[in-house]
């Protein structure tokens, strides 16, 4: 398990050269604009996480693009973001905010950006991803025979 893989717990990015089955194509980060507030108030969440996640990404890396999606369907752990790529693992978080979630996910993207398929072990996920945690779903170019993660 992915838990198990890493020296120990980081609140940092983690800086790593690539790997060599880093994931290929642009890593893309989705944004759900129509998260509302889990607090029953209505307020939207989406769009100010959104703004937060490109201000902090940027344009300065064309191999990460930003974008908004109508929905994630984890309506009750709003906000909502997913990271994937062509070859990679998709990764989709929940229960983030702005300020904080925003921070982690420039670090995770930077780590997946250089892991074997994109799989960023558990320990180099800051806190408020590894609790924000809603799937890992493996990429569709590879499956192994016994199931098990990449090495």
């Amino acid at each position: 398990m992915d838990r198990d893989s890493a020296p120990g717990p980081s609140e940092m990015c983690v800086e790593e050269l690539p790997r060599s089955d880093a994931p290929g194509g642009p890593v893309v980060v989705s944004v759900c604009i129509s998260c509302k507030a889990a607090d029953g108030s209505g307020v939207m969440v989406g769009p100010d996480m959104l703004g937060a996640v490109k201000a902090a990404l940027g344009d300065s890396d064309a191999a990460v693009m930003v974008r908004p999606v109508q929905c994630l369907s984890v309506c009750k752990r709003p906000a909502t973001v997913a990271v994937t790529s062509p070859d990679g693992y998709t990764f989709l978080f929940g229960d983030l905010q702005t300020e904080s979630g925003t921070a982690a996910l420039v670090c995770f993207v930077r780590s997946y950006q250089k892991a074997d398929y994109g799989l960023v072990p558990w320990r180099e996920r800051a806190e408020v991803l590894r609790k924000g945690m809603v799937a890992r779903v493996p990429p569709m170019r590879w499956s192994p025979d016994d199931g098990r993660a990449p090495k």
